[in-house]
């Protein structure tokens, strides 16, 4: 967090925390980048994958509601609902918490198990976030920075 003064107005700096935090602790490195798909069901890395160790905690991101708690293509999934139309997703994370439980921010969720596809880790969290339909880069809403790729207009010259 960053503090940012009011300029002029001779009042304090102000604290402006990220829409998110993190759902690893210590901040983690990242191990594969969010890819935004070109159309709804394209190719691409809808969220961020976090190298953890096998039983590290999850940390609810937000406040919120679980909303799911299962097996998705096979790997345990669970996704948190909050204010504004965000969704989180975790994965694979071994459940601490039910559906329809009311989650605070910094809330042990469940613990990261191994076996995440491609992780060059002992284990990686998969992080995603959605809002509405659109998948976003969980990042962006830390205060982080993502990576950035240049993508080609598909124009010619």
């Amino acid at each position: 967090m960053q503090p940012s003064p009011i300029a002029g107005l001779g009042a304090s700096p102000v604290l402006r925390q990220s829409r998110l935090s993190w759902p690893l602790s210590p901040v983690p490195v990242v191990t594969k980048y969010f890819d935004a798909p070109e159309t709804p069901f394209g190719a691409g890395h809808r969220g961020v994958d976090l190298a953890a160790v096998p039983g590290q905690d999850v940390l609810a991101a937000d406040a919120g509601v679980v909303v799911f708690a299962g097996m998705v293509g096979g790997r345990p999934v669970l996704s948190v609902d909050h204010d504004g139309g965000l969704r989180t997703t975790y994965e694979p994370v071994a459940p601490k918490v039910a559906v329809g439980e009311q989650v605070y921010r910094g809330q042990v969720l469940g613990t990261v198990l191994a076996g995440h596809p491609g992780c060059p880790a002992a284990a990686c969290l998969h992080w995603g976030v959605r809002r509405g339909e659109e998948y976003v880069d969980p990042l962006a809403l830390t205060g982080e920075t993502g990576e950035y790729r240049l993508k080609p207009w598909g124009g010619g010259g």
